[in-house]
């Protein structure tokens, strides 16, 4: 039994080629991969282990000979350079860098390759998705939405496929703000094909996200399983323009799945692309008009965090929500108010006690126009960034 890679194959890391090999391996399924290695505790064990370890463990007969013969090794070899002369790196199941949000799902990848910026895996994201054939309203809402969240702080997670996935992606990087493109096809495979310079662009500036080997082409069966990283990755996701069939409903289901919230962008009811977000309004995911509306529906410590960003963008014709000088009197107020509790009319009014109550409503349709604060019902208010 070969127990490790051939030693004649140079590569940088054993334990990685490992991990690749694993993933590899022929008629071996994510979901085996992951009960193999809960089972027997480290991916360099599996090859390791005997053909009768393996068998009991339900591993096909053919499965556990690949493992045995470790013949794989060599392709992993080479799949490993191809991937660095790329500039992809490997994240797998247990590196400290594999998102945590993407680990609580059903059937989280056993290894992701990726290219670009991997810290935007450690920031707040949010999926926006829809079909490939939108309307030119679906298309600006989808940028719109996307340059209104990433210049606010937010990474924008989509799957580069055409439509709507391409407009937020475009979005995204218009506004300045960052984005994560979910393929479902090989890291080296530029799909759709007039996609080639935006997927050149994300690696640039963004971050390419894959589990499928190099080289692999854009089969049908792929994107499914491709939705279920965006709605893993994803805080929310929302939906802009979607017919009855569409890839996107899947996304969206994975994320109530996987307790994200769920999102839709209303359309035209003669439209056949709003079917899917009107039906998933019907069942409870949240109306979006504008940025706000999802914004308001994510965790407090997030919605925290986004206040303070100190890396904020500004949107270019708006003012920024971060750099921007406020006056004395917006300052006191503002300092007053909170994410995630509202604090009532009366409560401003007793803490500034200098101001009369003209002064401070005044200032509070001030600070309103700047997006900056909500009015809820009974003169309560919330802090929006």
């Amino acid at each position: 039994m070969q127990e490790g890679p051939n030693p004649a194959l140079a590569v940088k890391n054993e334990e990685e080629l490992h991990w690749l090999a694993l993933r590899l391996v022929p008629g071996l399924g994510n979901r085996v991969a992951m009960r193999l290695l809960n089972a027997i505790g480290s991916v360099t064990g599996i090859f390791r282990a005997s053909a009768t370890e393996l068998e009991s463990l339900g591993v096909p007969s053919h499965v556990v000979r690949a493992l045995n013969t470790g013949t794989v090794f060599d392709e992993a070899a080479r799949e490993a350079e191809q991937a660095r002369q790329l500039g992809a790196l490997f994240l797998t199941f247990r590196d400290a860098s594999y998102p945590a949000l993407l680990k609580e799902i059903f059937d989280p990848p056993l290894l992701l390759y990726a290219r670009g910026d991997l810290t935007l895996l450690g920031a707040p994201g949010v999926g926006i998705v829809g079909t490939r054939r939108p309307t030119a309203y679906g298309r600006a809402m989808a940028e719109r939405l996307a340059a209104d969240l990433a210049v606010r702080g937010l990474v924008i997670v989509s799957g580069l496929a055409r439509g709507i996935d391409s407009a937020a992606h475009r979005g995204a990087l218009q506004a300045g703000g960052k984005t994560v493109a979910v393929l479902g096809t090989g890291m080296d495979v530029a799909y759709p094909a007039e996609n080639k310079k935006l997927l050149a662009e994300i690696a640039e500036k963004g971050l390419l996200l894959s589990e499928f080997p190099l080289g692999s082409f854009p089969a049908p069966q792929n994107f499914p399983i491709r939705n279920r990283i965006i709605a893993g990755l994803s805080l929310g996701v929302i939906v802009v323009e979607a017919a009855q069939y569409s890839g996107s409903l899947i996304t969206a289901r994975l994320a109530m799945e996987q307790n994200r919230e769920v999102f839709g962008v209303p359309g035209s009811v003669t439209n056949k692309n709003s079917w899917g977000p009107h039906v998933l309004i019907k069942q409870g995911a949240k109306l979006v008009q504008d940025w706000q509306d999802v914004v308001e529906e994510l965790p407090p410590e997030v919605r925290r965090a986004l206040i303070s960003s100190p890396d904020a963008t500004p949107e270019p014709g708006k003012p920024s929500l971060f750099a921007e000088s406020l006056s004395e009197r917006e300052r006191a107020i503002y300092g007053l108010l909170k994410v995630d509790e509202p604090v009532h009319i009366d409560e401003i009014l007793d803490a500034l006690p200098q101001l009369s109550s003209s002064e401070v409503l005044a200032t509070l349709l001030e600070l309103e126009f700047k997006s900056l604060l909500r009015q809820l019902p009974g003169k309560n208010f919330v802090k929006t960034f």
